[in-house]
């Protein structure tokens, strides 16, 4: 499933945990994970950057973009499985990364419901839970 996976119509409300599970494509220069209520609403959006050694961390208001949020733990590597775990929380989200390293990104929109979930890049999804 390389290139994106819409969900539209997911309950993730606050104290929810997602585990999503997946395939790092061989060639892959990174990919995006998006929690929201829109494509246009975004309270986290997910950007491993392979070539910068980034995670990037952002929310989204209609066109404006939030300030990014920067991490240089880079875990994930083009050709791998991964598994993260985003958990939901009323001031923020936890991802917990394949190798156990933690980040953590503010709820600003203030969202306590999210319905809309995108997978977009070099991710191939084999798996995901919401708990």
């Amino acid at each position: 499933m390389s290139g994106k996976v819409e969900i539209m119509n997911m309950d993730m409300k606050v104290g929810k945990t997602l585990k999503i599970k997946g395939k790092i494509d061989d060639d892959a220069d990174g990919f995006v994970i998006n929690l929201g209520q829109g494509t246009d609403k975004l309270a986290l959006h997910f950007n491993p950057r392979f070539g910068e050694s980034t995670i990037v961390c952002n929310s989204r208001d209609g066109n404006s973009w939030g300030k990014e949020q920067r991490d240089s733990h880079m875990c994930f590597s083009p050709g791998s499985e991964v598994k993260l775990i985003v958990t939901f929380e009323e001031d923020g989200f936890k991802v917990k990364l394949p190798d156990g390293h933690q980040l953590t990104f503010p709820n600003r929109l203030g969202y306590s419901h999210l319905s809309y979930l995108s997978v977009q890049g070099g991710f191939n999804i084999t798996s995901f839970k919401l708990d």
